[in-house]
């Protein structure tokens, strides 16, 4: 049913107490091309959520005191909380550099060790999963040892055709936990395991897996820079946007107590 019109012609769709909502303010939180299906869901929602939050406020109206429904005080801080930090995002967007270097991350991780002991064991490594049934067997336990490049290009080759899961980016550091949700190992001792492992293989009711590992390193030892570079990165960036917004802050504020647009009117001590 189609709500009725007020007297500036807008459609009301539904009413709580004294207040009424129309259908043109509801309409802006539609997004452009929704299907009418969706039109409609979202408008039963709209309102649904509108009416219920008016029924709150009216208990809150009726049953707070005049002291605890003042809030214009809170109202006006909330309202400059949000000027300011929206001034500070587009000062931030348009002044901000946000490259960094290799060299700035390097130096960052060489002077501050302290923020980058791992939490977590890692790996270099490349792994496979195969059928139980798999053909040339002994081939697979000879290549996914090898460093020959030829070979390991053989082996590629046949996980492609064969491999119901693999892993060959062994350039890049990975998370010993995630290695073990892919594979069946019962390391009650993860560390040990690690020291004492390089070929794994192992198997269960369908599948055989493999995993030969590069390289190593255990939780609380020194994470390695290409596993922080990202969080580097952003380290830097974060620190140059705080730098920024509180230069522009100092900066302000001096520039406004030269002009005596501002000034303390306390009396000296």
């Amino acid at each position: 049913n189609k709500g009725k019109t007020d007297s500036s012609n807008k459609i009301v769709i539904a009413k709580a107490y004294d207040k009424e909502l129309y259908l043109e303010d509801v309409k802006k939180n539609i997004p452009a091309g929704s299907s009418k299906k969706d039109s409609i869901a979202i408008l039963q929602s709209y309102i649904q959520n509108w009416l219920q939050k008016q029924v709150i406020l009216k208990l809150a109206d009726d049953n707070l005191n005049e002291e605890l429904k003042n809030v214009d005080e809170q109202l006006e801080e909330y309202r400059n909380s949000l000027l300011a930090y929206a001034y500070e995002r587009e000062y931030v967007r348009e002044k901000l550099d946000t490259s960094v270097t290799q060299e700035e991350i390097e130096t960052y991780y060489k002077e501050h060790p302290e923020n980058f002991q791992l939490k977590d064991n890692i790996v270099k490594c490349i792994y496979f999963k195969v059928p139980n049934n798999i053909p040339k067997l002994d081939k697979i336990r000879y290549l996914y040892k090898s460093q020959k490049e030829n070979e390991i290009q053989q082996l590629q080759q046949y996980c492609f055709q064969y491999a119901t899961d693999y892993y060959f980016n062994d350039n890049d550091w990975l998370l010993f936990n995630d290695l073990l949700k892919k594979v069946p190992i019962s390391a009650y001792d993860k560390e040990q395991y690690l020291k004492n492992n390089r070929f794994i293989e192992v198997n269960d009711s369908t599948s055989i897996y493999f995993i030969n590992i590069k390289e190593f390193k255990i939780k609380e030892s020194l994470s390695p820079l290409n596993f922080e570079a990202d969080n580097i990165r952003n380290l830097i960036v974060n620190k140059r946007k705080l730098d920024l917004v509180a230069k522009m802050e100092k900066d302000a504020y001096n520039n406004a107590i030269k002009e005596k647009d501002v000034e303390i009117l306390l009396p000296k001590k």
